[in-house]
């Protein structure tokens, strides 16, 4: 068990307000599985960064950089990045941090939630599929979840998010150097948000737009950074 952290754990299929099962085809995992460990502030080795950000200089901040997708520009793009960057999120712990009911603390692992289009309204919706290691796998709940709710004229078609997703999402009709969401809250939100754009092609290479947006009091430069190349070295091994 890493420093900080304590045994609790919270059952996966609560959902988001913490009333029932989230996924009601599978059986309750209960303790067999522990999703969020509870971070002991008094021994935790970020605490006094953590409070100085969440304290006194609450603050979020992004980052826009162009990823190399060449290697993965004959796949399915859309389906491909958010696999990847579920993946890198879950290898990442700092991408991982949350403060919620239980306290703050650190998921096991965590879902895509995405956006989809409609292209009869011009609209969009949000929905999220659970997270399989294996793409081949994930890939298959992917195509269902959007089969079933692409069409859909409402904003979040599919019920039970749980807590532990990330949000990402795609405006694929431009290209951009930088981009930002403002969420107006109590700055206590601690998972990131990715945005992706259209991809262009340069000097031989496909690049695409990637905005990383990450709380100051979990997360610092240097864990962008080397997301971006565990991100990067995802890509150019990714051969399924």
């Amino acid at each position: 068990m890493k420093p900080g952290l304590s045994q609790e754990g919270v059952c996966p299929d609560i959902d988001a307000k913490g009333s029932g099962c989230y996924n009601k085809y599978k059986k309750c995992r209960g303790d067999k599985y522990k999703m969020f460990q509870r971070i002991d502030i008094e021994s935790w080795e970020r605490r006094e960064f953590y409070e100085h950000f969440i304290n006194e200089v609450r603050c979020t901040y992004s980052t826009t950089v162009p990823i190399d997708i060449t290697k993965i520009k004959t796949k399915r793009l859309y389906p491909a990045m958010i696999w990847l960057l579920t993946k890198t999120v879950n290898e990442m712990p700092e991408f991982r941090t949350a403060l919620t009911d239980q306290g703050l603390g650190i998921y096991d692992e965590v879902h895509p939630a995405y956006t989809v289009f409609n292209k009869n309204n011009k609209n969009f919706s949000g929905i999220w599929t659970e997270f399989n290691p294996d793409y081949h796998e994930f890939l298959k709940s992917y195509e269902m979840d959007t089969t079933l709710f692409s069409s859909s004229v409402s904003y979040a078609p599919k019920p039970g998010r749980p807590m532990n997703t990330i949000d990402i999402s795609m405006v694929p009709w431009f290209t951009f150097t930088a981009f930002d969401i403002n969420v107006f809250d109590e700055g206590k939100y601690f998972l990131p948000i990715f945005t992706m754009g259209k991809f262009f092609d340069t000097e031989g290479k496909r690049m695409l737009p990637l905005a990383i947006q990450v709380h100051h009091a979990v997360c610092d430069g240097y864990h962008v950074g080397r997301f971006i190349e565990i991100l990067q070295e995802k890509i150019a091994f990714f051969d399924v």
